[in-house]
């Protein structure tokens, strides 16, 4: 496997990217883009060994620093400000990958949120998108929110300890009462989340949505989307960054689905 890096121009700042298996001989490309303050190898090296397992599969994969993150330089204004960062390295993945026939995109947290916001216009083949951010600042749920709380009493209810203390005359029912009255409530998009909704619905390529179940980023995405949409796949038990191998392995294995 190969890997190189490689310095493009956003507008006036100059990007630094890593570019996978550009000579593995495959004509689909990934592009990653990082979520929330993440340099582009990812958390703990999370993207850059997801990069070296899809090249091996054949598939070259394009990461970059976005504005003012990591290597680049300009000024970080946040994933709802990054249209020009993704439609940049976009084309920088295309110069430097010309055999390249299609182009997915992957996005965990803020940087699926990206993708959902501005994707539409900008030619990917397909999305993939993880456990998407939906919290905006003025629209913030609650840190109890339902979604989480029916996760957090589901998971309560299969420990045999929990079940022991309740029994046992150890938990407080008032307050068990009043968490399960608010986790029974309905579900609320953001105004983020509705925004998303409708870049969503402007693209008209493959779409995939992945979501980790012991993620609250994803259940509170869940509590304000359809939960019939037949693009979302989910993982039990999984977390944030779907951390250990067999979430690893699974997170690969959906990516080169996609790009498929």
């Amino acid at each position: 496997m190969s890997r190189a890096h490689i310095v493009f121009s956003c507008e006036t700042a100059q990007l630094v990217a890593t570019l996978d298996g550009a000579d593995s001989g495959g004509d689909v490309g990934v592009l990653i883009v990082s979520g929330g303050n993440e340099i582009r190898c990812g958390a703990w090296g999370g993207q850059a060994a997801l990069a070296a397992r899809l090249a091996a599969s054949r598939i070259t994969v394009f990461r970059y620093d976005r504005r003012g993150i990591g290597d680049s330089e300009g000024t970080n204004r946040g994933f709802r400000h990054t249209r020009d960062d993704i439609a940049a390295a976009l084309a920088a993945f295309r110069a430097a990958a010309p055999a390249l026939r299609r182009i997915i995109a992957f996005g965990n947290c803020d940087a699926a949120s990206a993708l959902m916001l501005h994707g539409a216009a900008l030619g990917f083949a397909g999305l993939v998108l993880a456990n998407p951010w939906t919290i905006d600042d003025e629209t913030a749920p609650p840190i109890h929110a339902p979604a989480a709380l029916r996760a957090r009493y589901l998971a309560k209810l299969k420990d045999p300890r929990e079940l022991l203390r309740l029994l046992g005359g150890k938990v407080n029912l008032g307050k068990l009462l009043q968490g399960l009255k608010a986790s029974a409530a309905a579900p609320t998009g953001t105004a983020l989340s509705r925004d998303m909704a409708a870049g969503l619905a402007g693209f008209d390529g493959k779409v995939t949505i992945l979501l980790a179940s012991a993620d609250r980023t994803a259940q509170l995405f869940e509590a304000g989307w359809s939960k019939n949409d037949p693009r979302i796949q989910r993982l039990e038990g999984a977390s944030h960054s779907f951390s250990g191998e067999a979430a690893q392995q699974w997170l690969t294995e959906r990516l080169i689905e996609a790009a498929r």
